[in-house]
């Protein structure tokens, strides 16, 4: 019988283990081989929450430098029966994450994919929004430079108008205050705008006003705190 692939859900940031489910600590108990952005991540949260296992694990690592041929061999040991696991380094793993290569060739190789509940940012914030969760699109990360930062923001503003669809993005945190005040300078006052930072943390902070709104609304500081940031323009 060929082993299953566990998509295992990540806290989204340190003393958050209580948002992952203890069924999820049960399966990860099982599994001897991981497949994982950084080992030592792995490791970390693995001893989190499963205080009692070895670490004593292979973790086979997953980034922009493994080449693809290695990839598809981190499955090969299903083949023999055994179950591995993959976690992003954060939340849920193939989303905004280079595990999807993972999924996609465990399912051309047969192997049946387990996806577990656990934290994803992307839908934590649409839900706490007030925006449109019937649709929805998720941009990933938008230009870093001002010019096209103000000319992608434009773009999915229009297309929020135009389809009725909350837009959602993110960005690297030391770089929050830059997206931040060029959102309020370039779209409508009239456009919804959600910052969710820090969350499931003790510092958890999630607010939607309008941009005109927001014109006037004391900013909390979001230098090198994880965020997620919406906008819906109906």
């Amino acid at each position: 019988m060929q082993g299953k692939l566990y998509l295992i859900p990540v806290p989204l940031g340190e003393s958050a283990e209580h948002t992952i489910p203890p069924y999820v600590a049960a399966i990860v108990q099982q599994l001897d081989i991981l497949i994982a952005e950084r080992a030592k991540t792995a490791r970390h949260f693995i001893k989190a929450i499963c205080p009692g296992k070895s670490l004593d694990l292979t973790i086979h690592e997953l980034n922009k430098h493994t080449p693809p041929e290695d990839i598809d061999r981190f499955l090969d040991a299903a083949a023999q029966g055994q179950d591995l696991g993959l976690m992003s380094e954060a939340g849920a793993p193939g989303v905004a994450d280079p595990g999807a290569v993972v999924v996609w060739l465990a399912h051309q190789r047969g192997i049946e994919v387990v996806p577990l509940v656990g934290p994803s940012s992307i839908l934590l914030a649409l839900m706490a929004s007030g925006m449109n969760g019937q649709s929805f699109c998720f941009q990933g990360y938008l230009a870093p430079k001002k010019p096209d930062l103000e000319k992608d923001l434009k773009r999915i503003e229009q297309l929020s108008a135009k389809l009725d669809q909350t837009q959602l993005f993110i960005e690297t945190p030391y770089r929050n205050t830059n997206l931040v005040e060029t959102a309020l300078q370039t779209l409508a006052p009239s456009t919804k705008f959600c910052i969710a930072a820090d969350l499931t943390l003790p510092t958890e902070w999630v607010h939607t006003h309008t941009i005109l709104q927001w014109r006037t609304t004391l900013l909390p500081d979001l230098h090198k705190r994880p965020a997620i940031f919406l906008l819906y323009a109906r």
